[in-house]
């Protein structure tokens, strides 16, 4: 999963991102409305965590845009206005949920995750495939009953190869779901990412490479 936060208090969108990608999702920050619709009129992002009050353009206008362009990224809108009235139009605006600060990050993760799963095709909440078992909550995978532990991007790009069910995943692909926008395209570190996931999931080998084409778990 790929997410945006746009949030102008620093220490909370930093703290925001942190919190995410120990989970193992990719996350790009903006501190203004305007960094956060030029990042979203580039990048594609599953979700976006969106504060309402923002400088240089308004929450509001950064969520009509983004409804108006059709984009399946999912909204969390994030504020600190708590009325009904506030929520109710925060939603009538286009958001897919709406969380008031102060808030439990554990509560934040929860609701991200929940629209990353609206944001894609629907998958069943632990993958399996060809003896291998992916809990993305638990942040866990075994290999026919036996545990494999994986750092955080291992098991990033594992969950898009298991989510593909047998499809190809390109380098590109993996690069947007799995890294952040400061990530390099030439580097090898998709390659050597994949050669770590099969070296820990052991014999035979797993994951095969198509080149020029990118890599799928039959």
């Amino acid at each position: 999963m790929r997410v945006l936060v746009v949030e102008d208090e620093r220490l909370i969108a930093d703290s925001i991102a942190t919190g995410l990608r120990r989970q193992a999702i990719a996350v790009d920050v903006a501190y203004d409305g305007d960094a956060g619709l030029e990042r979203l009129s580039i990048n594609d992002y599953d979700v976006v965590v969106l504060d309402r009050d923002l400088p240089v353009v308004h929450g509001d206008d950064v969520c009509r845009a983004l409804v108006d362009s059709d984009s399946e990224t999912r909204i969390l809108m994030l504020t600190a206005s708590a009325g009904i009235r506030d929520r109710v139009a925060g939603l009538d605006l286009g958001a897919d949920d709406y969380l008031v600060k102060p808030f439990a990050f554990a509560e934040l993760l929860a609701r991200v995750r929940a629209l990353g799963r609206r944001a894609r095709p629907a998958a069943p909440p632990v993958l399996e495939r060809a003896g291998v078992r992916l809990d993305p909550n638990r942040r866990q995978v075994y290999r026919n009953g036996t545990y494999v532990g994986l750092s955080r991007k291992e098991f990033a790009v594992l969950e898009e190869l298991m989510r593909a069910e047998g499809g190809v995943v390109s380098a590109e692909q993996l690069l947007e779901k799995a890294w952040d926008e400061h990530t390099d395209p030439f580097t090898g570190v998709v390659r050597f990412t994949i050669m770590m996931v099969r070296r820990k999931l052991g014999a035979p080998p797993l994951i095969e490479t198509l080149p020029g084409v990118g890599y799928r778990i039959p």
